[in-house]
């Protein structure tokens, strides 16, 4: 029995060791120990007034839920910064009579990671996904929450991806 337990406390030592900086999500924050997620203002042709705080708010509730990381105002280790350069609805299918039956939103982000303890995966890159609602509703309230609730967590688990886990 003990030579059974010391095995098994062997090998979760070896796994914990093995694992290193990787968080149970999948993310490597490496030797960071901050993070600075800057506001994304809406500089898109339609501005949404609630998008901008929405989605940082959103982004950086995502980080430190998923990492050990602390969040701070400047200086982080791993730091992001960009903004909101696209929030466009569009008709994705039509009825008989030639009019709109679904609309589609579509909200995009340019994002700039820097990674001051690795500078070799610092990025600029694009970050879209949308959203696709009855053309008889109005993009407002529920309807609006429902695509921020689809859109959102969309954007940010992709921005997580691309910076700390690597996918």
């Amino acid at each position: 029995m003990k030579k059974t337990f010391s095995l098994f406390a062997s090998l979760i030592l070896l796994i914990s060791v093995g694992c290193g900086a990787y968080s149970f999500t999948g993310g490597s924050t490496g030797n960071a120990k901050t993070i600075q997620v800057n506001f994304f203002p809406n500089q898109a042709p339609l501005v949404e007034p609630s998008l901008s705080q929405r989605f940082t708010q959103d982004l950086q509730d995502l980080f430190t839920r998923q990492t050990n990381l602390t969040l701070v105002n400047a200086g982080g280790d791993l730091r992001f910064e960009g903004e909101i350069v696209g929030y466009r609805i569009s008709p994705i299918t039509a009825t008989a009579n030639q009019t709109a039956a679904q609309n589609r939103l579509t909200v995009s982000v340019n994002v700039r990671f820097t990674n001051v303890e690795k500078e070799e995966d610092d990025f600029e890159q694009q970050f879209s996904y949308y959203h696709d609602y009855d053309a008889g509703e109005q993009l407002a309230g529920s309807i609006l929450e429902a695509a921020y609730a689809e859109i959102l967590p969309r954007i940010t688990q992709d921005i997580f991806n691309a910076s700390v886990a690597k996918w």
